[in-house]
């Protein structure tokens, strides 16, 4: 009786299977009995907790790589006859409309900017990078999200670093200071979110990897990244997926397509992945050889071409078609969560004519045709003109009443309450700025240097003009503070009169000051004293020779000695700065000019120069105690036949620096001239960068020990 009732139960069962899958359209056969079992991995893995577990596990660029290495090597093969192993993101015609649409888009001029990534053991340098990339896409998202879809709205977005241990998100300087700089991994554009202050996973729109050398390496391999850099890439950007399928506010429209940009601190590009993550096997127990299968066969990878988006002064070139490429990328991830905005690029390129038309009707320009002189006649009426080069009847007519001196042409300057006058005998040129060698009026043997300055109202217009400033005007005061705090020495330029020129004709300076509407008036004049030959043209006629640097090395120490007592450092050494005074002397002497960018202060700044400037003063933009000496060494190692490199960057030259250093190739090329330059060389090594003062008296003793001048002879004692 008991068997009856089960096989009558079991046939209920059999008979309601089979009704439920032939209303789904299912049949109860062995193949899907079969097939299910085989799918239960897949399908159990589409649930949420396998899904976070997965992610939870997913943790290893370096694995995930190392998976794909093979699948790398194969496309490389594949693409060898092509220019491009991937697709790129987007075509040149798209960014050239993308240009046109973004006319009179304004983009914050970037405060804070990029230096060398790890050109230097100096943490500064990379954490500069790191504030530089988040102030340059905090100006890129901002500028684009109150162009095309802000109607007064406050931007929804924020940037922030990612912590790589963690993965979460800080501010850059909040990461930095808190001594996390060492584990920062990336930087990303997300939403603001008050209840998660470090950031979802699934809020991110974007995301910059900051590693070295992503341009020179793009160079050496045909325009393409490392297998690392666009592996790691990879993996953020698969994190990127899951994490938005496994979101529950679904923010973004598309979930389907993420971008990840590559960026140094000159160079960048931009990585777009595209997938179904529904697609892929969450197998728990292998995640990598899961995801790298996903990626082979599931993905969509496009690479764009790796180009600048820095210019040399480490500002973002916003026109470029590197941060073009950036920029463009960065739009589409705002259509992603915001949709389309109300002007469309296609729209808004389309009426690049008529916005050049209309540029050219507001500014008045008159004619197209192009006049005598070259180029383009210009009329400037009610509105202010476009940047444009002009070379104007009126304008020609006053740059030839502007300051022309030429041998023989008598100059008065009024110096405190006095008139001095200075003939011109000699027009010189330092490489970047006019300068005279001149004799008083009252003295015609005396040779002197005239430095004539800018007139004041020409200050703002013109580079060139700020550089006289610092020759003239700073120099004056630099000059005139060493002499109030009593500062002598032979090696240091004297002040022998500055003031304001009197120009011809009756001056009508109004009474309340300021300067008349004469084009001379009110220009400053600096005269110093000794003349010399500058180091620089020496070492351009081969006559700097090995006597020469121990000399110039004595001399420049003991004026930097000197000013350093009271606390006042030069700044800007180089061979354009030294002149060597041999007229009228027994034995010649060097004497260190130029003190015009010196620093009094702790906000003052060095000049920057590529090939002289100390280490601390490229990182860190100030100097540290031997950073004059530090100058000084590389004056000699270049002035005597070291070898000058191509320097057109700051990472460039800190590297350069860091290698000559450490193959110590400086001090075996002073060492050839002498043991007692290579033993201050490595001192100065030992100190670049540190607190530690410079032991100048020491110094100064060795050196007068090892230059050879003629015998003076007995010394005649004068006491009895």
């Amino acid at each position: 009786m008991l068997l009856a009732y089960k096989s009558c139960f079991l046939h209920f069962l059999f008979v309601m299977f089979g009704y439920l899958h032939h209303i789904t359209g299912g049949s109860p056969d062995r193949e899907s009995v079969g097939s299910g079992t085989k799918r239960s991995s897949v399908s159990s893995g589409s649930r949420p907790r396998n899904r976070k577990e997965f992610l939870r596990k997913f943790v290893n660029s370096e694995i995930l790589t190392a998976k794909l290495e093979d699948w790398f090597e194969e496309i490389l093969e594949k693409s060898a006859s092509k220019k491009h192993a991937f697709d790129v993101p987007f075509e040149l015609i798209e960014l050239q409309k993308f240009d046109y649409a973004l006319e009179g888009v304004s983009f914050q001029q970037l405060i804070r900017m990029p230096n060398a990534v790890y050109a230097s053991t100096s943490d500064a340098v990379e954490a500069t990078a790191y504030l530089a990339i988040e102030d340059f896409l905090h100006a890129g998202v901002k500028g684009l999200w109150e162009e095309f879809w802000s109607q007064g709205d406050p931007m929804p977005f924020s940037v922030a670093c990612l912590h790589g241990a963690s993965l979460k998100f800080y501010p850059a300087e909040k990461a930095i200071a808190s001594g996390k700089l060492g584990s920062l991994c990336a930087t990303a554009i997300m939403l603001k979110n008050t209840r998660h202050p470090h950031g979802k996973w699934d809020h991110i729109l974007e995301l910059a990897l900051l590693r070295p050398d992503i341009g020179s390496t793009a160079m050496e391999s045909n325009g393409q990244p490392s297998l690392s850099v666009l592996g790691e890439a990879l993996f953020f950007a698969m994190r990127i997926l899951l994490s938005r399928s496994l979101g529950r506010s679904n923010v973004l429209q598309s979930s389907n397509c993420v971008f990840v940009l590559l960026v140094d601190s000159q160079y960048g590009g931009v990585v777009k992945v595209e997938g179904d993550v529904n697609k892929l096997e969450f197998d728990v127990n292998n995640v990598y050889e899961c995801a790298a299968e996903w990626i082979r066969k599931h993905t969509r990878i496009s690479l764009s071409p790796i180009d600048r988006i820095w210019n040399k002064l480490g500002n973002a070139n916003w026109g470029d078609i590197g941060a073009l490429q950036v920029l463009l990328a960065t739009f589409h991830c705002i259509v992603q969560f915001a949709g389309m905005p109300k002007q469309s690029v296609e729209d808004l390129s389309a009426a690049h004519g008529s916005r050049l038309q209309t540029r050219r009707t507001e500014r008045q320009l008159r004619d197209t045709r192009v006049n005598g002189n070259g180029v383009f006649w210009f009329q400037q009426r009610s509105v202010s003109p476009e940047i444009v080069e002009v070379q104007d009847e009126s304008i020609r007519v006053e740059s030839e009443e502007l300051m022309k001196l030429e041998a023989g042409s008598i100059l008065w300057i009024e110096d405190s309450n006095w008139q001095k006058g200075f003939q011109i005998n000699e027009l010189l040129n330092n490489g970047e700025l006019p300068f005279y060698i001149a004799s008083s009026v009252e003295e015609p043997g005396k040779a002197l240097f005239l430095y004539v300055g800018s007139h004041p109202s020409q200050l703002e217009p013109a580079w060139e003009d700020m550089n006289l400033w610092y020759q003239v005007q700073r120099q004056t005061k630099i000059l005139t503070v060493m002499k109030q705090r009593g500062l002598s020495s032979k090696y240091m330029p004297q002040l022998i009169a500055s003031g304001r020129i009197i120009h011809p004709g009756q001056c009508r300076r109004p009474s309340s000051g300021g300067n008349c509407d004469h084009p001379w008036c009110g220009t400053p004049i600096l005269v110093t004293s000794p003349v010399g030959e500058s180091v620089a043209d020496m070492v351009r006629d081969r006559r700097f020779g090995l006597d020469d640097a121990l000399k110039c090395c004595h001399d420049c120490l003991s004026v930097l000695s000197t000013a350093a007592s009271v606390g006042i450092r030069h700044g800007d050494i180089r061979p354009e700065n030294v002149i060597c005074v041999s007229s009228g002397v027994r034995h010649p002497y060097y004497v260190l000019i130029g003190w015009g960018h010196a620093i009094l202060e702790e906000r003052d700044r060095p000049a920057m120069n590529l090939h002289f400037s100390s280490t601390h003063a490229l990182q860190e933009g100030k100097l540290c105690s031997a950073s004059d000496a530090e100058s000084l060494v590389y004056l000699l190692y270049f002035s005597s036949g070291g070898i000058s490199p191509d320097l057109d960057s700051v990472e460039g030259a800190l590297q350069w620096r860091e290698a000559s250093w450490s193959r110590r190739l400086i001090q075996q090329k002073l060492g050839d001239i002498s043991a007692v330059l290579k033993a201050f060389a490595d001192y100065v090594d030992s100190l670049c960068g540190t607190p530690y003062p410079m032991d100048y008296e020491v110094w100064l003793r060795r050196f007068r020990r090892n230059i050879h001048e003629e015998d003076h002879g007995k010394e005649i004692g004068t006491s009895g």
